[in-house]
Formats: structure tokens, C-alpha cells, sequence
């Protein structure tokens, strides 16, 4: 199976940097607190301004992940959620959303599905690609390979300890955008954004970075302001699955508009 993506988030971030200051990632795990309301919090985000959806494939051992998503992850496997569902999931996200859908996976549950069926499966549920935060590309080649065949995105990480080879390696692998990680650590809204993600992003420019986005800590909107003034997207995680966590999908909407708004100021 072949195909191109035709809502990509290449253009999708691109035409959210010329309409307004920048684009916004919402992530949510799937399965929480179960499928159906993970379905409606993603159609929600999108529904109030969100570009693109990151939708996390909850892990039994989430070495990057804050306690808020560790917490909504392992009530997702609590409640019986499989790793075949995140592809039904996608597909109705995709369907009801017309956002891209990028799918966040810890590797080893793609390597137990068999990467070339995980990607033909992406494909078939409209998914825009995979992030997959503890896959470097020296170590990528199976998905490189079936993601060339498939035209899916892969977006790798750059953390402000990466070497410069590692931040051309990042640029030159990933599709769809390069994951700016803003702190070292694990992920968590966090009162103050740390000032290496601009030294991250600059680093990534000077590599010839297309587009990069910031992620782990963004949890207000003067944050994805500000972050959106130097970076082509902001990623919001842990502010989403909270408002999710204490106050449903309508909550997990508001919070989107809310943040959202951040994106308007140039």
C-alpha cells in the first residue's frame, strides 16, 4: 500500500503560520478515560482552534511522560484498552475533525504490532504519522523505510542535550515538523516555559529545520504566545488531559479556546 497524505501537517502548519502567529498540538491519550470520550476531546480540541491532534498510544512504562498522562494512561490500560483501537480511534477523529492526526508511540508496542502492518494500519485509519519519542533515527530503520512507502510523517525529537549531529539527524529524518523539547525530563504544564527552547529551536534552524514545535510545559496562553513568537507550533499535552480529567470533554474544549487564543497574537 502507497499513498501521500493530503491534509498534511506539513501544510497544516504552515497555513496556521500565515493566517495567525502560529500553529497549536493537542495532545490527548487515547482510551481516556475510555475510547469514546478520548473520540469527543479530540473532535473538541479541534472544534476550538486546535491544527493538529496528538494522540497518545497509552505505554505501560511512559519514561516521558508527567504524572498526569502516566495517571491517564494506565486508567486507559486499566479499562482494557488495545493498541488496535487506536486506529478506529484515528479513523472517527479523522472523520469527524478533518484535522491531521498524529499518532505518539513508545516504540516497542509498534515493534510487538510489526512495524509495516502498524504503518499500513495508520494508513487505512487516515492517520497523518507517527511521533515516537524514544526512537532515534540511527536506530529507525524499519520505520523509515515503511514510512517512505507509506508517505506517513515521522517526527523525532531534539532536547536541548542533543549533539549538533543529532539535531541534523533529527532535521534530516523526520517529516511533518521536528519535536522541540523544551526541558529536560519528563513532560507537565509548568508555571515558566524554559528559556532552552529557544536555544533548542535556534539550534534546529541552524540545521535547516522546516518546522519545529515546543513541547512539555506549555499550559497558558501568554505561553503558547510566546513560544509561537520563535517556533512554527506549541504542543499542549498535560493542560488538555487535566481539563479532560476534572472537567469532560466541554472542559477539555473551553481549555482549548482558551489556549488557543494564544495563537492570534502575532
Amino acid at each position: 500500500m502507497s499513498t501521500t497524505n493530503t491534509n498534511t501537517v506539513a501544510t497544516t502548519i504552515d497555513q496556521a503560520n500565515a493566517d495567525r502567529a502560529g500553529a497549536v498540538v493537542g495532545y490527548l491519550p487515547a482510551g481516556f478515560p475510555d475510547v469514546r470520550t478520548s473520540i469527543d476531546a479530540a473532535v473538541a480540541l479541534a472544534e476550538n482552534g486546535v491544527d493538529v491532534i496528538e494522540l497518545g498510544l497509552p505505554y505501560s512504562d511512559p519514561v516521558m511522560d508527567g504524572p498526569v498522562i502516566q495517571r491517564a494512561a494506565e486508567e486507559s490500560l486499566a479499562n482494557g484498552f488495545r493498541v488496535a483501537q487506536v486506529f478506529d480511534a484515528v479513523h472517527e477523529i479523522t472523520e469527524r475533525a478533518g484535522i491531521p492526526v498524529l499518532v505518539m508511540t513508545y516504540w516497542n508496542p509498534v515493534l510487538r504490532y510489526g512495524v509495516d502492518r502498524f504503518a499500513d494500519d495508520l494508513v487505512a485509519a487516515g492517520a497523518a504519522g507517527l511521533i515516537t519519542p524514544d526512537l532515534i533515527p540511527d536506530e529507525a530503520t524499519e520505520w523509515l523505510t515503511a514510512s517512505e512507502r507509506t508517505g506517513l510523517d515521522r517526527v523525532f525529537l531534539a532536547a536541548p542535550s542533543s549533539t549538533d549531529a543529532r539535531m541534523r539527524q533529527a532535521v534530516e529524518s523526520s517529516r511533518g515538523f521536528v519535536y522541540a523539547v523544551s526541558t529536560m525530563g519528563v513532560t507537565g504544564a509548568r508555571l515558566g516555559v524554559d528559556a532552552a527552547a529557544r536555544t533548542v529551536v535556534s539550534r534546529l534552524r541552524d540545521a535547516g529545520v522546516d518546522r519545529t514545535c515546543v513541547g512539555l510545559g506549555i499550559s497558558t496562553a501568554d505561553q503558547v504566545a510566546e513560544v509561537l513568537d520563535y517556533a512554527d507550533g506549541a504542543i499542549v499535552g498535560s493542560a488538555f488531559v487535566r481539563a479532560l480529567a476534572d472537567l469532560g470533554v466541554t472542559g477539555a474544549g473551553q481549555r482549548a479556546a482558551e489556549l488557543t487564543a494564544g495563537a492570534q497574537r502575532r
